[in-house]
């Protein structure tokens, strides 16, 4: 295996989007292989696919490169402060489990937290959180509800992070990559991209 810093180097023999969903996929079981904790994980996973991409001439860069990647993951996931800094407790929200909140990341600053609620929730991540299917938006201006983080983003897509445990299936959060073209993702996309969650999932403790 390559060094850590060289995992998102991509060999001359990655030539389609097949083989490179392929190679992303083993250089990150090799890459997450020894560590369970999710926010390291997310965090390498988010750098390797987005720097990877940006080697790969479809997604690389220019007006089609791949300009966000990153999670939003369930808020009730996340550690609850008991005193913060100014020493106030804090309160418990009746919302909490209703939002995702912003997970590691490459791109600009995004949205700090998406809700999810019924009749609330709205936007692409949201609507892949609650149908637990991946989403592909060739064009998120026609997309009702679409929540415009950069402007510069044309397309989109979505992949729901479920762990299936004990004969049920828990969304966790989903994985978020956007696109400066139209068209920007396909169907080899959201396989590959299917593949990768599953791998991000089961290589973590929840």
């Amino acid at each position: 295996m390559a060094h850590h810093s060289d995992s998102s180097l991509l060999p001359s023999s990655v030539r389609t989007k097949p083989q490179l969903w392929e190679h992303l996929f083993v250089q990150l079981t090799h890459l997450l292989d020894g560590q369970r904790d999710w926010v390291t994980n997310l965090a390498n996973t988010s750098s390797l696919i987005y720097h990877s991409l940006l080697s790969y001439p479809a997604f690389g860069n220019g007006p089609s490169s791949v300009n966000w990647c990153g999670f939003y993951i369930n808020s009730s996931l996340f550690p609850t402060p008991k005193i913060r800094m100014d020493h106030s407790v804090a309160a418990a929200s009746d919302d909490a489990s209703s939002r995702l909140l912003l997970a590691p990341f490459c791109g600009k600053p995004a949205c700090q937290y998406i809700d999810t609620a019924p009749g609330r929730g709205r936007g692409v991540c949201a609507d892949s959180f609650t149908s637990r299917k991946t989403l592909v938006v060739p064009n998120v201006n026609a997309y009702p509800g679409h929540i415009a983080c950069d402007g510069g983003t044309k397309s989109e897509i979505v992949c729901p992070l479920i762990l299936r445990t004990q004969g049920r299936e828990v969304t966790l959060g989903v994985f978020d990559l956007d696109c400066l073209a139209q068209g920007g993702f396909d169907d080899d996309d959201k396989a590959g991209l299917e593949k990768i969650a599953q791998l991000v999932v089961d290589a973590c403790d929840w």
